[in-house]
């Protein structure tokens, strides 16, 4: 229904504020600290709360983080968002010279993009994922720094050096540009793959994840077996291309191809 709505009537300057070339890291990082406090709460009920514990992927992981854990990792974040990922957010959208559409999209073109940009994304990340940890120098220089965390928490989703943030917001920004996503479609995905970072870097398992209702996502326990192992389970979201390349694999702390779908 959304392509009976016209965007052209918007108001100058929610119009200059929307097309800001700040607009979209900004967001990014807000989004990010948004999507993370739910996890935080868990994280500081964990301690008392054994309904919580439970919802842990292991129970041989460890006590969740810390408060002090969150508070250096949000200092770390931000610096790199404010001196790698804003500045070049702006240029990018500078050079895209982007502009808001008439109409807003249809539904069904908004569903139809946003998961394009979905495989599309993924299609991508599970190469340059596989390069960095398959060629040595690259994984030093580029890749090492996330994997500081064995066990990853909400917040380290973005807790990597600022090449690995540059390359995965050319990646994102990259696969909506080449798809020629409305700009409406564009901020769902970057939204949605937000929201998913956070959820595959949670540490939990919990009972209303998403991978538990689409099979064919890996979700968070998909993903700490990386982090554990560094050698499976490359792709971000999705398991299928981890499966045609033979290095899928669901395996943590002792047990051995637990299916949790």
């Amino acid at each position: 229904v959304f392509g009976d709505v016209r965007l052209d009537n918007i108001r100058p300057s929610c119009a200059q504020v929307l097309l800001s070339p700040y607009l979209a890291a900004s967001c990014a990082f807000l989004t990010h600290l948004a999507l993370c406090a739910p996890f935080l709460v868990l994280d500081a009920l964990g301690g008392v709360c054994q309904r919580v514990r439970s919802w842990r992927i292991a129970a041989g992981s460890g006590p969740p983080p810390s408060l002090w854990k969150w508070y250096e990792c949000f200092w770390r974040v931000l610096f790199k968002y404010a001196t790698a990922v804003l500045p070049a957010a702006a240029v990018f959208q500078l050079l895209r010279s982007p502009s808001l559409p008439e109409l807003a999209p249809s539904c069904w073109r908004l569903s139809v993009e946003v998961v394009a940009c979905f495989l599309l994304f993924d299609t991508f990340f599970f190469i340059w994922h596989y390069c960095m940890h398959r060629v040595p120098w690259l994984y030093r220089a580029v890749h090492q720094m996330h994997h500081q965390h064995h066990v990853p928490f909400a917040l380290a989703a973005q807790d990597a050096s600022s090449a690995e943030l540059l390359s995965l917001l050319l990646l994102a920004l990259g696969s909506a540009w080449m798809l020629g996503c409305h700009p409406l479609s564009e901020a769902l995905f970057h939204f949605l793959n937000s929201w998913l970072a956070v959820e595959d870097h949670c540490g939990y398992n919990l009972p209303w994840a998403l991978h538990r209702l689409l099979p064919c996502m890996g979700g968070a326990p998909f993903h700490q077996t990386h982090h554990k192992k560094q050698r499976n389970n490359f792709a971000p979201y999705f398991t299928h291309w981890d499966h045609l390349f033979g290095t899928y694999i669901l395996h943590f702390m002792g047990h051995a191809n637990l299916d949790l779908h």
